[in-house]
């Protein structure tokens, strides 16, 4: 080929208005602000029948399908209704049993629960704690420190920032309130899970004195403040019934803190005076002395002593190093945690199948951007504290993982220390059909909806690994011939649209494959704004045909439905 005839070749292909593959990954990891009307986060969302509040409407085109195919008579409604109604995901009773080690769940966790939004200059609030109870959460974060002002009274708020301040007992009070409302709404013959306090203290004597007096005070039974079985080495999940149990930390001698040392960007975006107020805030966080704990407080923390490593012992023997003698709890940053994957993630799993390891964001993540938590789950960590002040992606997998039970997930087998058995490739097929009311704002006309799935599952090496599929875009005024005669329906809407397009993929079936789905708009010369998401662990998905409900970029229920057929097979 001539040189000219190469550079027009490569002119051809050249698009000055495609985005590169990580914006369009950022793109779509994005959320929005949750706030009191936010369903989803911790798996609630899942439980159609008591949380759903409007019944889905099926578009003339998909109803029209459905008797193409055979699936249902026209206007049979009452067979409409028993499709609508269908689970989409279901966890195996398995996963919902309570007669295992504490150790051996995955838990519905919350970082920083206070914040409402940024992490340096956001505002704290205690009924931050209701929104995230509600939704799910299991594990709630309180940072307290002394009150200048009223010595009394300690204070929750994010040390060395410009972020607001509310009392510990108010916090103390909302969580009970909502340990309480939980309790007495909860369906005949089920209970809520037990709630789990992550208390970062920086009080002094005094301070912690007060700590425990207003926890007991508030909580009263309801507290975990001794052993509940006396000879017992680890504690049941249904031994702590619905319970709230404190984790208080133990400090090592020089020990370090992996969050102070993140050096690199949350973003190429930040501003100057978030770049500056994030160091700030890690020089004094670094300069300033921890406080002793004292016995009173360490006396509460039952079955959870927060240990932040300063060696490899924890994972390498078993044991930490002048550490707590049992209940330790790994409290160590997602960097801090990743440096060591590499080499060490068959020690790292073995510890978790015995002892709680707590995966927090780095120090960086000061937009309250999130880890992801799959790489984590997937060596077994526990808890991963995820911030919860907007419904991104890691939410929405947060709220997979969990669906449709009490914010404890049993881990895998293999992940228990119990089986060695390799897992087995399987394939997905996802035929999607359609959509029905699409929520959009804007000239119809603009409206070119397409659907993206992406499969997401941890690789060998502890990446999260992402494979994307999609559909080609819908428009109204150009949609196919062939297709217009399957749906029976001449041009149907662009809020209704119609793809009928598989979507396959092969993969390792650890138990922890993920699939996300997004309704989008393919937008001229813009990002393509997300109008719909769901999210749902392979392990839970019903096969066959079914209507998944999307919600909004607030974890919101929406009246958008998407129809699909789940297919998946082992691979012979």
């Amino acid at each position: 080929m001539s040189d000219s005839a190469s550079l027009s070749s490569r002119m051809a292909r050249f698009n000055p208005f495609k985005r590169s593959k990580r914006t369009e990954d950022d793109e779509d990891d994005q959320g929005e602000e949750i706030d009191n009307e936010t369903v989803a986060g911790g798996g609630h969302s899942a439980l159609t029948a008591d949380v759903t509040k409007h019944r889905l409407r099926v578009s003339d085109a998909l109803r029209s399908f459905l008797s193409h195919e055979g699936l249902l008579e026209k206007d049979d409604s009452e067979g409409l209704i028993h499709l609508l109604d269908k689970p989409v995901a279901v966890p195996p009773q398995s996963v919902t049993d309570r007669s295992h080690p504490l150790s051996e769940y995955f838990i519905s966790s919350s970082h920083n629960t206070y914040l409402m939004a940024h992490q340096l200059y956001g505002a704290s609030s205690a009924a931050a704690y209701e929104t995230t109870l509600k939704a799910g959460a299991r594990c709630i974060e309180i940072d307290v420190w002394d009150n200048s002002d009223d010595k009394n009274e300690p204070k929750v708020t994010h040390g060395f920032t410009l972020v607001s301040n509310i009392p510990f007992r108010a916090v103390c009070e909302t969580i009970r309130d909502a340990v309480d409302r939980e309790a007495s709404e909860a369906p005949k013959g089920s209970a809520p899970g037990p709630v789990l306090i992550s208390l970062e203290n920086h009080c002094d004597h005094d301070g912690q004195l007060r700590l425990v007096q207003i926890m007991k005070e508030v909580w009263g039974d309801r507290l975990v403040s001794e052993r509940l079985h006396e000879n017992q080495s680890s504690v049941r999940l249904e031994d702590l019934g619905s319970k709230i149990a404190v984790i208080v930390e133990y400090h090592l001698p020089d020990e370090s803190d992996d969050s102070s040392s993140d050096s690199s960007s949350d973003s190429s975006s930040d501003s100057d005076d978030e770049k500056k107020a994030r160091e700030e805030y890690k020089a004094k966080k670094k300069a300033a002395p921890r406080p002793v704990i004292i016995p009173e407080l360490a006396e509460l923390g039952v079955y959870g002593q927060s240990v932040k490593p300063r060696d490899s012992s924890w994972y390498l023997d078993g044991k930490v190093k002048n550490g707590p003698e049992e209940h330790h709890l790994i409290n160590v940053s997602e960097t801090g945690l990743s440096s060591h994957l590499a080499e060490h993630r068959a020690e790292i799993a073995r510890h978790n199948a015995r002892f709680l390891m707590r995966v927090y964001p780095k120090g960086t993540r000061i937009s309250s951007k999130n880890l992801s938590p799959v790489p984590f789950w997937a060596i077994g960590a526990q808890i991963c504290a995820l911030n919860w002040q907007t419904f991104g992606a890691s939410m929405q997998l947060n709220d997979a993982l969990f669906a449709g039970t009490a914010g404890y997930v049993l881990k895998p087998a293999l992940l228990r220390g119990l089986d060695s058995s390799p897992p087995r490739r399987k394939t997905l097929k996802l035929r999607v059909v359609g959509a029905t009311d699409v929520p959009f704002k804007g000239d119809i006309d603009e409206l070119k909806p397409y659907v993206t799935c992406t499969l997401l599952h941890a690789g060998s090496n502890g990446e999260l690994v992402k494979l994307k599929r999609k559909t080609a875009p819908y428009h109204a005024r150009k949609a196919l011939a062939p297709l217009l005669h399957l749906v029976g329906v001449e041009k149907p809407p662009a809020t209704d649209p119609v793809w009928d397009e598989t979507l396959e993929w092969e993969f390792v079936d650890d138990e922890l494959v993920f699939l996300r789905m997004l309704i989008k708009n393919d937008a001229s010369f813009a990002t393509n704004p997300i109008l719909g998401v769901a999210a749902v662990r392979l392990l839970y998905v019903q096969p066959g045909w079914r209507f998944v409900r999307m919600l909004d970029l607030k974890g919101h229920e929406t009246a958008c439905s998407l129809l699909v057929k789940f297919e998946i097979e082992e691979v012979a």
